[in-house]
């Protein structure tokens, strides 16, 4: 559904309420799944952390898609705002094994 400013001339979208309610919803929904599984301390540690992760990822997703209007842009303008962070999360994951093996070998050297 577009809808066209008469003092500019500019077509915006504009989506339904239910729309943004259903996905006010969802991140209710994940936001509350994310607090349950830390609240219930699910085992193993790594898989706890990773579904908060791939949830906070989900949620981020969503509200730069539905309530930043990223849904409806240019694939370029998307590309040069998402791809940025994309590649940061990249090179953390890059990095974080050799912090890891630091931390490693500080403990084992200094016992700390």
């Amino acid at each position: 559904m577009e809808h066209t400013d008469h003092a500019t001339g500019k077509g915006e979208q504009h989506q339904p309420i239910r729309i943004y309610i259903y996905v006010w919803v969802l991140l209710f929904v994940l936001s509350a799944l994310s607090y349950l599984l830390d609240y219930f301390e699910v085992h193993p540690d790594w898989l706890r952390r990773f579904l908060i992760t791939a949830f906070a990822l989900i949620k981020s997703a969503l509200i730069v898609a539905y309530f930043m209007h990223m849904r409806f842009e240019r694939i370029g303008l998307v590309l040069a705002i998402l791809l940025p962070p994309l590649l940061l999360m990249a090179l953390v994951a890059i990095i974080l094994p050799e912090g890891t093996y630091v931390s490693g070998v500080r403990e084992f050297f200094f016992g700390r």
